[in-house]
């Protein structure tokens, strides 16, 4: 099952995605205080086809409650490290975990704006994990039956903001620099140790393209380690990290403008596309 946030009924609602059509299933408050139930009622709802609505005439917002945590985890691919901060060095003994605020969340389509202080933004397709469970001190084992599903994500990062500081919130948390695409429920992902090939393009040019298995730190080591410091809820969300091939570290460095586009298609989760605005559009959302 597929799902998507749009607004509805005055607020946002979680709607179930069904070929071109939505269906409106419960308020994000009230689909994450209970996303299993909410799933096994999805297939009822979707066989009242006058229930659904052609997903062209609803606007999408993030299917993530505003209390979210988004955790995302910095060089969690071999390469990606290797060409980052441990180029030459060990591998870290720990995930470098570092938040965005959900009000950084986008969805796809929606343009992102390069902040006046940058001479560009930066791409980093990867794989989001959403939490479907309360998760509290937990093993790998309950840690992976705790994740309800995944999405695209693409990390856009201001990479001048980031580099001014050792701490990277500032370059992570651009105004709508975090697009999402449809969540897909886990039993039809399966597990990401298995293997899903992550690939980015900018305008039609593939510059990234890994593989999940090639994680340093696999989802359910993740967020067992964050458990034990922090209780996670459902409807918080994990961002695993992105594959080698990002802007800054080419030589020379080839940084997002506007007029750009830029797609993230990850197997079994299609493609998320984003194009980049001017900075206007801050402005005007």
């Amino acid at each position: 099952m597929q799902y998507i946030g749009i607004n509805h009924d005055g607020g946002t609602w979680v709607a179930a995605l069904s070929g071109e059509r939505v269906f409106p299933l419960a308020s994000v408050t009230d689909f994450w205080a209970d996303a299993a139930r909410w799933q096994e009622k999805a297939p009822d709802v979707i066989a009242d086809a006058a229930a659904g609505q052609l997903r062209q005439d609803v606007t999408e917002v993030p299917l993530v409650p505003a209390s979210a945590r988004v955790i995302c985890v910095g060089l969690n691919y071999k390469a990606h490290a290797a060409e980052g901060s441990y180029k030459d060095q060990e591998l870290p003994a720990y995930p470098t975990l570092f938040g965005r605020w959900t009000a950084s969340l986008s969805v796809g389509n929606f343009p992102v704006p390069v902040p006046g202080g940058e001479d560009g933004l930066d791409w980093e397709g990867e794989v989001a994990a959403y939490i479907g469970k309360r998760v509290e001190s937990a093993d790998e084992s309950v840690a992976a039956e705790a994740v309800f599903g995944y999405s695209t994500f693409n990390d856009i990062t201001a990479r001048r903001a980031q580099k001014l500081t050792s701490q990277w919130t500032l370059g992570k948390n651009g105004d709508f620099t975090g697009p999402l695409g449809p969540l897909v429920s886990r039993d039809e992902v399966g597990d990401l140790r298995d293997g899903l090939q992550v690939r980015t393009r900018v305008n039609g040019i593939e510059v990234q393209n890994g593989n999940t298995r090639d994680m340093i730190f696999p989802v359910p080591s993740i967020i067992s380690l964050i458990s034990e410091t922090f209780t996670l809820h459902p409807g918080d969300v994990i961002a695993s990290g992105t594959p080698e091939g990002v802007g800054y570290a080419r030589t020379p460095q080839w940084l997002l403008q506007a007029g750009d586009t830029v797609e993230v298609e990850i197997d079994k989760l299609g493609t998320l596309v984003t194009p980049i605005g001017e900075p206007s559009i801050r402005a005007r959302a």
